[in-house]
């Protein structure tokens, strides 16, 4: 037999070889800490694909892949690492990180990864989404036309937020951030909006608060909290608002409405930097790392309202972003800003001045406007903004000057009231109709003459009565969107009534 005729042999039974095995990827650790690995051998892995980690007593772990340098991989660790060591072995799993999504996960605490952590039992669904996606194109969208009603006076009056709409609520701490939040995701009771609450780097204790008060609200039958706590690791919350959205995104793409939160953005940016510091990634401006507004921008850009064609679904983001002492030109706030359809600036000396909530309406904004209000609110509300700034510049000059001409005491009596009117207690949405009521009255000047202490009484007051006796006026407006002129001679005869009822009282109540 001739050397030809072997070689020729060999290469026709190669060239007919079929592998019966399956192809397997498997790296190797080389170096591990802080939740961060660094792999061998993984060289065709992708960005953002799931790991298996392997221990030493055969239990998986989840990583994902992020630094995909020329010999490493550089990944971070989901879940505990600590049985985890040099030499472990690691495989592909050929998937991008997803989470189970649909209507199993309404009403339940989930963590990062979609898992339970409310002793609920398991999540059945078949449905998963992936964290990372991109997002919709300027054809798929539609202009922001739909109100999101908040329940809150002085946000649905002056600041209006529109489903699809990207509005921050940016404040120091402890000035009601949250409680904004809360209550907008408490008035979506009965209008059809999933809610999904994301909280990230927060106690555990103030998360059960939060549930336990959704669910004595009954707002737990519509909403997802996502819990990335305090106690847990940088890459869980670094995950965690992804995963949020993910889950949203698969109600927006039935064609129903979602509002996502997320609490907050500013811890979100703290543990991307902890991890990309772990990875050794180049740090930047006050050491976060440069694509720290691409992290921000391509998760508040899944924020969209979609076109007819697609079903017309929609996803409202409030972000939420803790300022240092108001500071709002910082880096992280200034990112945010910039990416937002405009922000809900909280100050913290109106706070204390007991103006809750304590929104500054000369830094506040809305880039939707009232595109995102009902004819009604708009008819009403119009001049309020623009009425409530100039007060509080008007308030802060007329401390310095003792003589005031009549026209600046009667803009500064206004302003008190309309200041008075739009407090509101915390976990007290109102229906749009009966804001529409409150602010007519007082945009009009119908209560320049009922003392401030008195107000709230009034406002009770004529709640009260419009519900007992005109409540066909505030059926139409929820109904219609409009304020008829018939209902509108309805409104004022009803409120003139009232305010000429308030020397009687204070009267009887001298006596």
């Amino acid at each position: 037999m001739s050397y030809e005729y072997l070689v020729k042999s060999l290469q026709k039974q190669l060239s007919s070889f079929e592998s019966k095995g399956q192809e397997e990827s498997v790296g190797e650790i080389i170096e591990i800490g802080d939740g961060i690995a660094k792999i061998s051998g993984l060289s065709d892995v992708m960005s953002s694909e799931m790991l298996e980690f392997e221990t030493g007593h055969g239990q998986m772990v989840y990583g994902l892949a992020l630094n995909l340098e020329e010999y490493s991989v550089g990944a971070i660790i989901l879940g505990e690492y600590g049985d985890l060591k040099e030499g472990d072995r690691v495989r592909r799993t050929k998937r991008i990180l997803s989470v189970p999504v649909g209507e199993a996960i309404i009403g339940r605490v989930v963590n990062a990864l979609g898992e339970p952590v409310d002793g609920k039992g398991p999540i059945k669904t078949n449905d998963f989404y992936p964290v990372e996606k991109i997002a919709s194109g300027v054809i798929d969208r539609q202009s922001v036309r739909q109100p999101l009603q908040t329940g809150i006076k002085v946000i649905d009056s002056i600041i209006p937020i529109g489903k699809g709409q990207r509005e921050l609520i940016i404040g120091d701490r402890q000035t009601g951030k949250t409680a904004l939040a809360i209550d907008t995701i408490i008035n979506q009771k009965g209008k059809d909006v999933k809610c999904i609450y994301v909280a990230i780097g927060q106690k555990e204790s103030k998360i059960a608060r939060i549930v336990a008060k959704l669910e004595e609200t009954g707002a737990m039958e519509y909403t997802t909290v996502v819990l990335a706590g305090a106690s847990g690791s940088a890459p869980l919350a670094y995950l965690a608002p992804y995963a949020g959205v993910a889950m949203g995104e698969y109600f927006m793409d039935k064609g129903q409405h979602v509002l996502v939160v997320y609490d907050d953005l500013s811890k979100h940016a703290v543990a991307y930097r902890q991890i990309s510091l772990l990875l050794k990634r180049p740090p930047g401006r006050e050491a976060y790392p440069g694509d720290v507004f691409y992290l921000h921008s391509r998760l508040l850009e899944r924020a969209a309202k979609l076109s007819d064609k697609l079903g017309g679904g929609s996803l409202t983001a409030l972000p939420i972003i803790e300022t240092q002492a108001g500071d709002i030109s910082a880096y992280i706030p200034t990112n945010v800003i910039s990416i937002t359809d405009g922000q809900i600036f909280l100050e913290t000396d109106l706070f204390y001045k007991g103006i809750r909530p304590a929104l500054n309406a000369g830094l506040s904004v809305s880039r939707v406007g009232s595109a995102a209000q009902i004819k009604a609110m708009k008819k009403v509300a119009g001049k309020l903004k623009l009425d409530l700034a100039q007060f509080r510049e008007l308030e802060a000059f007329a401390q310095f000057g003792s003589d005031l001409d009549e026209g600046t005491k009667q803009q500064l009596e206004r302003g008190v009231r309309v200041t008075e009117i739009l407090k509101q207690g915390q976990f007290r949405p109102l229906a749009q109709s009966l804001q529409v009521a409150i602010i007519y009255a007082v945009s009009n000047g119908y209560l320049d003459k009922v003392p401030v202490a008195n107000l709230a009484a009034f406002e009770s007051s004529l709640f009260t009565k419009l519900e007992a006796e005109a409540a066909e006026i505030l059926a139409n407006i929820e109904k219609t969107g409009e304020l008829s002129a018939d209902d509108e001679t309805k409104l004022k005869k009803m409120i003139i009534e009232l305010v000429d009822l308030e020397p009687k009282v204070e009267e009887e109540k001298k006596k």
